[in-house]
C-alpha cells in the first residue's frame, strides 16, 4: 500500500484507488507491520559460510536437530524426576529455533501465550479469586489434618523402642 505522503493530515490512497482516512491507514499499516514482524528473522541463523555450501548446511541442520533433540529428551525425562523439565524442554526448542522455522513459530506462540497468562494472572479480580481459593484450600487441608490427628494422634511409622 502506498500512502502517497509522509505528511500528517493527508488521506492515504489504498491500492484500489479509494480514499482511506488517516486513522484507517494507520491501522492498516500497523497490520502490515505486524505481519512483517511475524515473519521477520525466521529461518536459519547459521553463519553465511555454512549456508553457502549445501552439504555443510545440511550437516549443520542435522547437528542442531540432534543436539536439540537430546536436550528436549533430557527435559522430558526430568518431568517426573527432579529437575527443571519444562525449562530444559524450552531450551531444546530454542536450540531448534536457531535453525528451523517451525520451532521459531512454536516459541513465538508459546511466548505470546505465557505473556497473555501472566497478564490475566495480574488482573485484580483473578488475583482475589486465586487468593480466596488458596485460603479455602488451606483451611480444608488444616481441617482434615486436625481431624486425622484428633482421631489417630501422632503415630510415627516406625517403632523407636524396638531398635
Amino acid at each position: 500500500m502506498n500512502t502517497g505522503s509522509d505528511e500528517p493530515g493527508e488521506g492515504a490512497v489504498a491500492t484500489d484507488g479509494a480514499k482511506v482516512s488517516e486513522e484507517k491507514a494507520g491501522e492498516r499499516s500497523g497490520q502490515v507491520a505486524d505481519e512483517a514482524s511475524d515473519h521477520q528473522g525466521l529461518g536459519s541463523r547459521a553463519p553465511e559460510f555454512i549456508k553457502a555450501r549445501r552439504a555443510l548446511h545440511l550437516s549443520w541442520q542435522v547437528g542442531v536437530f540432534v543436539v536439540g533433540l537430546a536436550v528436549v529428551v533430557a527435559g522430558i525425562i526430568m518431568l517426573p524426576l527432579p529437575g527443571p523439565g519444562w525449562v530444559v524442554i524450552f531450551g531444546g526448542m530454542a536450540i531448534w529455533a536457531t535453525e528451523f522455522v517451525w520451532a521459531q513459530l512454536v516459541l513465538r506462540w508459546t511466548k505470546r501465550k505465557v505473556t497473555e497468562a501472566a497478564q490475566r494472572a495480574l488482573d485484580p479480580k483473578v488475583r482475589r479469586r486465586n487468593i480466596t481459593l488458596t485460603a479455602i484450600g488451606l483451611v480444608i487441608i488444616a481441617a482434615l489434618v486436625g481431624v486425622y490427628l484428633w482421631k489417630f494422634g501422632v503415630v510415627m511409622p516406625w517403632k523407636i523402642k524396638d531398635q
